[in-house]
């Protein structure tokens, strides 16, 4: 019997992956990567996106990448960092246009999971790295699960708020039911894009809207300034 790597719904939805031999093969290359490797986020955060946001809660998706490479940042979230660890641009920049769109003024850290506790999915096409080396676990099998978690979310009967920013992203779309899902797309946050398009882009307002018209409360999108950590997970 397969071991449950994730505790809710999101198992079942994500078996096919799960049991199939490519991951059997992405599962010995993570075993030899954390064990001769700085490998981000530890392996007992790798599915904590699937574990603090169930399946049947989704209302809204943020595709990131891969996770920050740096030392204590990533934890499983795309965006997110750990308490106490210096904000990223990319996020500096999130938090710019959030103030700008709905009024909502900055918090002093950078850990999204009030965000992820109200639905909203904050998913990584690959969902470990090399400490140092951005794209080091790209096309070694994280992209078959994640791909399968957009693939279910939007067949799923209640529609979802993708958000896709960059191109990176914007290449999911093909996996997406455009015609019963609300698709919201701009350039990325990232210092080296936002000005072209990210900032004014209002995605904040424009995912509550969506989500009011389907019937679903909107997100409150106002961050604690005061935050708790947790650990389980693993692959």
């Amino acid at each position: 019997m397969l071991k449950e790597l994730i505790h809710n719904d999101w198992q079942q939805v994500l078996a096919p992956v799960f049991e199939s031999e490519n991951y059997a093969k992405l599962h010995n290359f993570l075993k030899y990567e954390y064990g001769h490797y700085v490998i981000h986020p530890d392996m007992y955060h790798i599915f904590e996106a699937f574990e603090w946001t169930p399946f049947s809660q989704v209302k809204v998706v943020i595709l990131g990448q891969d996770p920050y490479h740096g030392p204590k940042q990533a934890h499983g979230l795309s965006f997110s960092v750990l308490p106490g660890v210096k904000i990223p641009p990319s996020l500096q920049n999130i938090y710019k246009e959030l103030q700008s769109d709905l009024g909502i003024a900055p918090v002093n850290h950078g850990y999204l999971k009030k965000w992820a506790k109200q639905g909203v999915l904050l998913l990584n096409s690959v969902l470990t790295v090399r400490d140092g080396q951005a794209f080091s676990h790209r096309g070694q099998g994280w992209e078959a699960l994640t791909d399968l978690a957009i693939q279910e979310l939007s067949k799923r009967p209640m529609p979802v708020v993708f958000i896709l920013w960059g191109k990176a992203a914007q290449n999911k779309l093909a996996l997406i039911d455009q015609s019963k899902n609300v698709v919201i797309m701009s350039p990325h946050p990232s210092p080296l894009s936002a000005s072209r398009g990210f900032f004014g882009s209002k995605p904040f307002s424009k995912t509550n809207a969506a989500l009011e018209a389907m019937g679903e409360t909107p997100i409150d999108w106002q961050l604690p300034q005061t935050v708790n950590v947790s650990q389980k997970g693993g692959f």
